[in-house]
């Protein structure tokens, strides 16, 4: 991930790179990894997000 630095300074910089970790989930990621996953409860988030995900590519494949 890059974010390049220009005259709007540090602050804006900063702002972007932490919209796009958001974006791309590093953040969810990180908190999800910091306690231990039981295999039921692991198994249990990736249906939700398969299913998130397809309904996601539904509603796309609709408009």
């Amino acid at each position: 991930m890059e974010v390049k630095v220009y005259q709007e300074g540090l602050e804006k910089a900063i702002k972007i790179l932490k919209r796009k970790m958001a974006k791309e989930g590093v953040f969810r990621e990180l908190r999800r990894q910091q306690a231990y996953e039981k295999p039921s409860v692991k198994k249990r988030r990736k249906q939700q997000d398969a299913r998130k995900r397809r309904l996601k590519a539904e509603r796309r494949g609709k408009t």
